[in-house]
């Protein structure tokens, strides 16, 4: 999987420009705020349909202008694909692959499959369990169409029954949501046996990359706490249409409901401790670099193709030893770097200067 080349016009702080990247290393280079992290995020962008960085897709138009485009040409195993991301002020995103508009972002995800480290990735692992949530789902849905199709039909069916419990008395509430919660349960359980088998894979990469950056003894495992216990497909279901009914009496009081997918997370230790809450800030950071090496690896298993890697401002963040092993690991990877400078005993890199949203060398 490559990408050929990013045309942005008027997109944050690059009125017109065009840059091209080679297999391999593309280093991205230039002072701080001249327009490295947009190009990084350009990217992603083509790739998941959305920012890493803001909410708000009025953000990423330059000041002054009302559409900003961005223009990226993929080249994949058995072909190649052009997608196009024009954003107004006025109509909003509209997202065209290979000259033909998408309706869904489920038509664009999984194209350009990309793994993001950016130092904000940190949150995965110190804080919230919707971080890691965040993770999982992302990884799978770019992975996995059907993954992305049960987790968008998951999160339409709790709106359905949140909005129940806040437009009817308790008897209705009960006497109805039964219609969500079945559908609810029965593709919440393809989602628990997805993320099962992507923790158990990616935990067993992660344990072999954390071994040879921080020690052979320094293990890392990573643990699935899924919302219900289960062996199969049936069990699963069956345990979560339980556990809902359960929940009626509390879920009603609260106004929302607080069992299942959605309140998932996965546990993260070494040599016992868990590094969500008591690891050291190098811990923590050397678990998220070893989680998106191990992401690298998944994706290459299951698709047959690595992904794009975008490492956004991350080699300041690691000592030489972490910073030798990630550079490593990338080799077979297309893989972008931006940083202010680049001193690492690397050969073969193409190196694009950014000044000022310009490639001036």
């Amino acid at each position: 999987m490559k990408v050929e080349k990013v045309v942005l016009e008027n997109f944050r702080n690059y009125t017109s420009q065009e840059i091209t990247f080679r297999e391999g290393l593309n280093v991205i280079c230039g002072n701080n705020a001249m327009g490295k992290t947009n190009l990084m995020e350009s990217i992603f962008i083509a790739a998941i349909g959305r920012s890493p960085r803001t909410k708000n897709d009025k953000d990423l138009i330059k000041m002054g202008e009302n559409k900003a485009y961005i223009h990226l040409s993929l080249e994949k195993k058995f072909r190649a694909h052009k997608i196009n991301v024009e954003i107004d002020r006025s109509e909003g995103k509209t997202v065209n692959v290979d000259g033909a508009k998408i309706s869904r972002l489920g038509e664009l995800i999984g194209l350009l499959t990309v793994v993001y480290f950016s130092p904000d990735e940190l949150k995965m692992i110190k804080e919230a369990p919707q971080e890691r949530r965040r993770f999982m789902d992302m990884s799978l849905s770019q992975e996995s169409k059907p993954y992305y199709v049960a987790l968008s039909k998951y999160t339409n069916l709790l709106a359905q029954r949140n909005k129940l419990m806040k437009t009817t008395d308790f008897a209705e509430f009960t006497t109805t949501v039964f219609i969500w919660e079945t559908q609810m349960a029965d593709v919440a359980a393809d989602i628990i046996l997805k993320r099962r088998e992507f923790i158990e894979k990616i935990g067993k990469s992660a344990d072999k990359y954390h071994r040879s950056i921080a020690g052979e003894n320094e293990d890392i495992t990573l643990l699935y706490e899924p919302c219900v216990e289960g062996e199969t497909r049936e069990e699963l279901k069956a345990a979560l249409l339980a556990k809902l009914e359960e929940s009626h009496e509390k879920d009603y009081e609260l106004g929302y409901t607080t069992v299942g997918v959605h309140r998932e997370d996965f546990n993260i230790t070494s040599k016992g401790i868990d590094l969500r809450k008591f690891g050291s800030q190098g811990q923590q950071r050397t678990a998220a670099l070893v989680i998106k090496l191990a992401e690298i690896e998944y994706y290459h298993a299951e698709s047959g193709e690595k992904p794009v890697l975008l490492l956004d401002d991350v080699l300041s963040e690691l000592d030489e030893k972490r910073r030798t092993a990630l550079l490593q690991a990338t080799q077979g990877t297309q893989t972008f770097i931006s940083c202010t400078e680049f001193t690492e005993n690397v050969s073969d890199y193409h190196k694009i200067v950014i000044k000022d949203g310009t490639v001036v060398g």
